[in-house]
């Protein structure tokens, strides 16, 4: 499975390499011609790292998440996450025009952490009989701070540019602004170190505390690693749905829940579906392209229902 999911992932990017509204062809980088080399260092190659980054980063998301809250259901998207990453941005655009990529990831950053702190007080202190409730007052929950955040775009006279540049969008990365996506590669790191513990706090906190896990600060610093990764990509692209989700309940029904053993098909897993949601779009409609939030939503949507369908099939 980790060999045909790498094989895949090498056809993908090579793929995305060379599809494109200017055509790229290998005999012209063979050739050195300049105009190629251009192309290829300042937009294909730069494009490439931000989905591979934002994939594995995403799909990493979703499986901290998911065993944070013992819901198969959750990822940035159905938790707040997201909604808050955005109104965070939004309010360092208001109040400091001029702070700068770095101070919108830090506004983003902790409005993102302390949305997914509540969320995680909600689920905790409400009993829910079926899991599928979770998502969905997740998704309630993410619809109220987006009307928040429009309604602050709108009273800032903002929103047509907030609507623009939130939408999941690869076609603007190009070498010079998109560097700020490199922070999910120590993310992915720390998950990798600290995976066993993750599989633990799974468990529940009165196993995993009898085990021996100092449980709040291992939930903190999963809350922070999925917020520096929300942020980043939010700055970087824009919003996209349910890689997340899809993902990690893939890998779960086939290989378990042991984040050791799996991290590394989840991480390829995330590249793999986002890397073939970005292709789908600049084919459809070649040669201009249709954004990635929208053809990853479709298609995560579309899985999301099937996943569902097949737990409610296995729990029948």
């Amino acid at each position: 499975m980790r060999a045909g999911l790498a094989i895949v992932l090498v056809v993908l990017a090579c793929l995305s390499l060379m599809i494109g509204a200017q055509q790229l062809a290998w005999s012209e980088l063979v050739q050195l011609s300049p105009s190629a080399w251009l192309t290829l260092t300042a937009s294909r190659l730069p494009r490439l790292a931000a989905l591979l980054l934002t994939g594995v980063g995403l799909s990493v998301c979703g499986v901290i998440l998911q065993h944070i809250v013992r819901n198969k259901f959750v990822e940035p998207a159905t938790s707040g996450g997201l909604d808050a990453a955005k109104l965070g941005i939004l309010v360092a655009l208001v109040l400091m025009p001029s702070i700068g990529t770095l101070g919108r990831l830090l506004f983003a950053l902790t409005f993102s952490f302390l949305a997914c702190l509540i969320f995680i007080a909600i689920v905790r202190r409400i009993r829910f009989a079926n899991t599928v409730l979770v998502p969905v007052i997740g998704l309630m929950y993410g619809a109220v701070l987006s009307a928040v955040a429009e309604f602050y775009a709108y009273r800032h006279n903002i929103l047509q540019s907030m609507q623009g540049w939130l939408l999941g969008d690869f076609s603007k990365i190009v070498q010079g602004n998109y560097e700020i996506i490199y922070l999910i590669l120590p993310v992915v790191v720390l998950t990798y170190l600290f995976a066993h513990r993750f599989t633990v706090l799974g468990m529940g906190e009165g196993i995993a505390t009898s085990l021996g896990l100092n449980y709040p600060v291992t939930v903190a610093l999963g809350l922070i690693l999925v917020s520096v990764t929300v942020s980043a990509t939010v700055i970087t692209v824009g919003a996209i749905p349910f890689v997340g989700l899809v993902i990690p309940n893939l890998i779960a029904l086939l290989y378990g829940d042991n984040l050791a053993r799996t991290l590394p098909l989840v991480a390829m897993g995330g590249a793999v579906l986002l890397l073939a949601c970005d292709i789908l779009g600049r084919l459809l409609i070649y040669p201009f392209e249709i954004p990635i939030g929208l053809t990853a939503g479709a298609v995560g949507g579309v899985l999301f229902l099937v996943l569902i369908y097949w737990r409610s099939r296995r729990c029948a």
